[in-house]
């Protein structure tokens, strides 16, 4: 579906994402280097009796980075013996790369991430991990304020808008949760494929691409979408829980070196659980909007920040608002959100090979086992206090096309209209 722009007509930090791009598979096609450096990293994490262990965790520049840096914050990882460092990461591409070469050892990452890797959408090896779940919902598809006749959700006005140009649309990593929100959006709406070129543009530079023309629409979390409405640039057309209901969306992902740490990797989990939790808890919202909010962290004035987070959506364009509340961002949800279910990982590489990203079969079980941590999971969860549920391998609706996904049957969706 579409094709990939030349990324040189982009902004000066696009292009840092097109470099690491091109590097991705040069790192990937070097993995026992790779995994040598990551342990080597990870031995490097041993402590004296008593001393914090230190740790790298990546994030990028998006409300849904809020449980590392809370947790960072609140003194979470602290209490754990961690003494982490959040490195902020210029794009998705970059955060991949630091991962594999051990620069950093684990981050707040798109949740597909390590398929799009494994599966060779973008890359190759097994070496990025799942540890858990760090969000349910709060991404978008923002249209320029141009296609305003799209309204809220209206497919076939989308699709007959579309069809009238050739646009441009972005995402923010090839075979990530954004470009799959989009190009599940583009085919429910019926629009040409063949005439939409899709992009990718790191998350804070959507804004910036969309003001001078470069593309026509985008798919992000926020709080670009909401910055988009506030400038009065874009619309809000799509909100992703009206894609999918409590989908999965950012990640905590590791690297080999520190999957392989269980104490280590148990202790993040734990903390970082700690943070969801309390982030779920909407009195402490406005608090996290105006953490996160600062220029270290996401760089955006809280109130864009926080309303999203409450689930107060302005439409933008003279659409209105709409009231997410219940089904905001959330980041718990009881343990919910949180447990990497497998069936997940079917999803993602189904979708794939039905949207044109592979052309033939992915290896779902060889694929999904060894990238999710489940059964780590399971053991921090216990260790927190945190129930598991029960539905690991269980169909599950999508809800903007009205479909069930069998994980246990997913050829079934690939051959899907």
């Amino acid at each position: 579906m579409g094709e990939f722009f030349d990324r040189r007509q982009f902004l000066s930090l696009t292009g840092t994402a097109a470099v690491a791009l091109a590097s991705g598979s040069l790192l990937a096609a070097c993995g026992g280097g790779n995994r040598a450096r990551v342990a080597a990293a990870s031995l490097s994490k041993t402590a004296p009796a008593g001393a914090r262990r230190k740790v790298k965790l990546g994030f990028i520049a998006l409300t849904d980075c809020a449980p590392l840096v809370m947790a960072k914050e609140l003194g979470f990882y602290a209490d754990q013996g961690l003494d982490v460092e959040l490195v902020k990461q210029a794009s998705w591409p970059a955060t991949r790369d630091n991962l594999l070469s051990g620069q950093i050892d684990g981050a707040h990452c798109l949740f597909a991430m390590p398929f799009s890797v494994a599966s060779g959408v973008s890359g190759s090896g097994t070496d990025l991990k799942i540890a858990m779940i760090l969000n349910n919902n709060g991404q978008a598809v923002t249209l320029s304020k141009d296609l305003r006749d799209a309204g809220y959700g209206n497919l076939a006005a989308a699709r007959d808008l579309l069809d009238r140009r050739s646009p441009t649309l972005a995402m923010t990593y090839p075979g990530g949760t954004h470009d799959l929100w989009l190009r599940y959006w583009l085919r429910a709406t019926g629009a040409d494929a063949s005439r939409v070129k899709v992009v990718p543009v790191p998350p804070a530079q959507m804004v910036a691409n969309m003001t001078v023309g470069n593309m026509d629409g985008y798919c992000v979390g926020e709080p670009w979408n909401a910055v988009a409405v506030a400038r009065g640039i874009g619309f809000t057309h799509l909100a992703s829980q009206d894609l999918w209901l409590n989908h999965p969306e950012k990640a905590l992902v590791v690297n080999a070196g520190t999957a392989g740490d269980d104490a280590l990797t148990t202790d993040l989990i734990v903390a970082t659980l700690k943070a969801c939790k309390w982030l779920d808890d909407l009195a402490n919202r406005a608090k996290a909007a105006g953490t996160i909010g600062a220029p270290n962290y996401v760089n955006a004035p809280a109130a864009d920040i926080e309303g999203r987070l409450l689930g107060r959506y302005d439409l933008g364009a003279g659409l209105g608002s709409k009231d997410f509340k219940g089904h905001q961002m959330m980041f718990h949800r009881g343990g919910a959100t949180n447990a990497p279910r497998r069936s997940y990982g079917y999803w993602v590489l189904a979708q794939y090979q039905r949207l044109g990203l592979l052309k033939s079969e992915p290896h779902y079980a060889g694929i999904v086992d060894a990238v999710v941590l489940r059964d780590l999971y399971a053991q921090a969860a216990s260790k927190a206090g945190v129930s598991v549920p029960d539905d690991d391998m269980k169909p599950f609706d999508v809800v903007l096309d009205h479909t069930t996904f069998d994980p246990n049957h997913p050829a079934q969706e690939v051959l899907r209209a």
